[in-house]
């Protein structure tokens, strides 16, 4: 599991570990908590080109559906194949096997939010 205090956040409850010029995201455990149980995920392809602020994908829970989008500008690296076939995970370990994509993008993401500035949005 990622030191959740060490990732930076998005206002959407996207989580990301930055190492370099690739971020690895999924969504918190407080979007995670509010979706309810998660019953499928749709992830972009590798190679796929994403813009910040676009739907990239899609998870779905027992309770609602909700839009997954893209916190940078670049291309998709990797998706989680396990979160795919275990949509689970994305409840059982959010900032760990729960992730989702990784992008490589050429400028870092504005506006990102730190865990203690996150925190306060979400109220924990």
């Amino acid at each position: 599991m990622a030191d959740k205090t060490t990732l930076k956040y998005t206002p959407e409850h996207e989580w990301l570990d930055i190492d370099g010029n690739v971020a690895t995201v999924g969504i918190t455990a407080y979007a995670a908590e509010k979706l309810g149980d998660v019953v499928f995920v749709e992830l972009p392809d590798a190679s796929v080109a994403v813009t910040a602020g676009s739907v990239i994908g899609e998870i779905e829970s027992t309770k609602s559906v909700g839009e997954l989008f893209a916190p940078v500008d670049g291309t998709v690296t990797e998706n989680n194949a396990a979160v795919v076939d275990e949509p689970s995970l994305v409840n059982s370990d959010p900032f760990g096997e729960g992730w989702l994509i990784k992008v490589q993008f050429e400028k870092a993401p504005d506006g990102l939010l730190s865990w203690d500035e996150y925190s306060a949005l979400v109220g924990e």
